[in-house]
């Protein structure tokens, strides 16, 4: 007799910064690339109407002010790991990541049994093309955090990311606010996670304006590597191994018998 499996809780988050124009039809593509998957808006303290426009086809975190990315995608992941989702998924509002691109995610976390999966633009699939000075610093982190994590990484900047309960445990409580895609890699593989990636198409912004204009690269490449050098040197808070524990007790009431 086959004892039916229940189906996967998937979260897509998508962070989202005055992206009015933009988070909806991210959404609606979410929608038909995953329909089985719940949608949640991490409001980044917007001024403008992004929450009234997520609100039509996605839950809404409304933070009061702005937290940077790294802030309101761990607003993201704990409300994944306080909810029992099982996978979770980041996608940028600005239209960057095609959620077209999701099930190849998902795949490459059941195929490779890895805990996290990043979307690279690097491993030989689409036409992405970034300036040349943004592609020179994300080469040096890519050498640089390929020798801190003992695996090779050609994508550490990349947010298109999916994790299983695990990961998302684990990073709901140590995600970084400043360099999060950098540095919470280096926190996974320090913690005993295993990370991989799989090649993705990923688009130029919808619109808007980055985060990182040309005039701050040198001296943002220069705080993430001391960031990533800081964190690579610090003892984990915890292990994936204290995670499975902390999860494997939570499932015990107090008789003893596991529920």
């Amino acid at each position: 007799m086959t004892t039916a499996t229940a189906p996967r809780r998937v979260l897509v988050v998508i962070p989202a910064w005055n992206e009015a124009e933009r988070v909806a039809p991210v959404i609606l593509r979410v929608r038909r690339a995953i329909p089985e998957a719940e949608v949640l808006v991490v409001d980044d303290g917007s001024a403008d109407a992004t929450a009234a426009a997520a609100a039509a086809g996605a839950l809404v975190v409304r933070l009061p002010f702005n937290l940077g990315i790294g802030g309101a995608v761990q607003t993201g992941l704990r409300y994944a790991a306080d909810h029992g989702y099982d996978l979770v998924i980041q996608v940028d509002g600005d239209g960057q990541h095609p959620p077209e691109e999701i099930p190849r995610l998902i795949e490459a976390l059941d195929r490779t049994g890895a805990d996290v999966v990043v979307g690279s633009r690097f491993l030989g699939e689409g036409d992405y093309r970034p300036s040349l000075p943004r592609r020179a610093g994300i080469a040096l982190f890519a050498a640089v955090l390929s020798l801190l994590c003992r695996q090779r990484l050609t994508d550490t900047t990349s947010g298109f990311r999916c994790a299983n309960r695990t990961a998302l445990r684990h990073l709901a409580e140590v995600y970084a606010c400043d360099y999060p895609e950098v540095e919470s890699l280096i926190s996974l593989r320090k913690a005993g996670f295993r990370v991989a990636e799989t090649p993705v198409r990923m688009a130029p912004r919808a619109g808007g304006v980055s985060s990182i204009g040309p005039f701050r690269a040198a001296y943002y490449v220069t705080k993430v590597l001391l960031a990533a050098l800081v964190n690579a040197a610090a003892a984990p808070a915890h292990t994936r191994a204290d995670i499975e524990r902390r999860a494997a007790h939570a499932c015990v009431p107090p008789n003893g018998r596991p529920q």
